[in-house]
């Protein structure tokens, strides 16, 4: 499929954004942390100029897998052998400061970059109100013939988990590994927004920089590597960004006032849904996505929703709260077709019980044809205010391939024999059937997957 075919797919493209459609990619899924930390850290030692990225939540005392250190021990490896090693932290401000684990360039943080005697480069980007810097990539070798994209949702927070599922505390979760053309938007990305990072003119807000390191945007389109059609797609708050340099063969986009492109390209893919919609989210959808979800439900769309066993609050606290209950009226909705499965998946512990395991990944595939994988969640705040970056991709055989190993996981089920729509069917039943037996006190059933009642979710505990 080339540009022209996608956009005459039934699944069609957004017409506004920063970032064309790109041929000629190739795509890698990395499930769950392990694998992806480990691919991650293949790509970091045989990088041969650069590794730059971008993270939201950090603990910097992460392991990286295989005996490795530290994360800040694998980034400094890379800059001692001359790499232009370059890390873009989010700085929280009041209003998001209670997220989760940052390295927001404190005095602390500072004293340990001096301790550790840090050789990377690295400046802090505060994003507007309650709204966070959500974008998660790696990039190495920008711009050269070897420059190769990682774009997902994963935060080097937790220890590194293996596909399995069978420890207490494991997070699904996902990445996916570009190489191609769409990686000239990737460096394009972190260019406009390394050079206009907002704290890059304090002297708290940078590491060994100063206001005077710009980087030059890319001028040439990445070499095809592959058969997929990629568009890179953000949303950004408006007021952040200025700079308008188009991206190599594109055309200069106005960042100051805003982009929704991942969330213009969600509904677009929605309402052109003919068979079926699999979705892995950390949220719920709001409004904005549950009724266009609804819209399809009513033509017939199987939907498959794999969310968190049991939600992080503050949904779970506003689910027991009789006073917020109107919060909830269109996933109560949602749950009244028979097509809608929203499910959650528990893991084998020791004792030979099943323990919930948390949904942490962000993506959507719709009739076996289109695909879009990042750092976007559902809730409001990704949709309508977070920085956000997603690859979203037109490649039957990819997407496919995507839908039967996910599938293969949770269900324990090769689905290669079944169009998406049965094999969306499968799951719901699958899942129905594990969550008889858990109410039985049986939990020797078949995969991961446990069907959840989507009036209560959120109100009581599954496991």
């Amino acid at each position: 499929m080339n540009a022209v075919e996608a956009q005459a797919s039934s699944i069609p493209s957004i017409q506004s954004g920063s970032y064309p459609l790109r041929t000629g990619n190739l795509l890698r899924p990395l499930v769950d942390s392990g694998p992806t930390f480990r691919r991650l850290c293949e790509a970091i030692d045989h990088a041969q100029h650069s590794v730059w990225l971008a993270v939201t939540f950090i603990d910097p005392e992460f392991q990286m897998p295989d005996n490795r250190g530290t994360i800040f021990d694998v980034l400094d490896r890379a800059a001692a052998r001359g790499l232009d090693v370059r890390v873009l932290f989010w700085r929280p401000l009041e209003q998001s400061s209670r997220y989760g684990k940052t390295f927001a360039g404190t005095p602390e943080d500072h004293a340990r970059l001096r301790a550790r005697n840090v050789s990377f480069k690295a400046r802090w980007d505060c994003a507007i109100d309650r709204f966070v810097q959500h974008q998660k990539f790696w990039l190495m070798d920008a711009g050269a013939e070897s420059e190769t994209a990682f774009i997902g949702g994963i935060n080097p927070t937790f220890g590194c988990f293996e596909p399995g599922h069978d420890g207490v505390g494991h997070r699904h979760d996902f990445y996916v590994e570009v190489t191609g053309p769409c990686c000239s938007d990737v460096h394009h990305n972190f260019v406009q927004r390394w050079n206009g990072a907002s704290e890059r003119n304090k002297t708290d807000g940078r590491w060994n920089n100063d206001d005077g390191d710009r980087l030059p945007f890319p001028v040439r389109i990445s070499a095809s590597r592959g058969a997929s059609v990629v568009q890179i797609q953000r949303n950004m708050h408006a007021g952040l960004y200025d700079e308008r340099t188009p991206t190599p063969d594109g055309f200069a986009y106005d960042l100051s006032k805003g982009e929704r492109s991942i969330t213009d390209q969600y509904l677009l893919a929605i309402a052109a849904a003919r068979h079926s919609i699999y979705i892995e989210n950390q949220a719920l959808p709001v409004p904005d996505i549950a009724r266009p979800l609804e819209q399809a439900l009513k033509r017939g769309v199987e939907i498959v929703m794999l969310a968190p066993t049991e939600p992080e609050d503050p949904y779970g606290q506003w689910r027991r709260d009789p006073t917020k209950q109107g919060l909830f009226d269109h996933i109560d909705a949602l749950g009244q077709y028979a097509n809608f499965t929203l499910t959650g998946i528990a893991g084998r512990t020791a004792e030979g019980t099943r323990s919930s395991v948390y949904v942490h990944s962000k993506i959507m595939l719709i009739d076996d044809e289109w695909a879009t994988l990042g750092s976007c969640n559902l809730h409001s705040n990704s949709l309508f205010g977070h920085g956000e970056l997603n690859a979203t991709v037109w490649d039957r055989n990819m997407v496919r391939a995507l839908r039967c190993r996910l599938l293969s996981e949770h269900l324990d089920e090769d689905t290669a024999q079944l169009e998406s729509k049965a094999a969306l069917r499968l799951f719901r039943r699958i899942a129905q059937e594990n969550t008889a037996q858990l109410k039985l006190g049986r939990y020797d059933w078949q995969g991961l997957a446990i069907s959840l009642d989507p009036t209560t979710y959120g109100s009581t505990r599954t496991l």
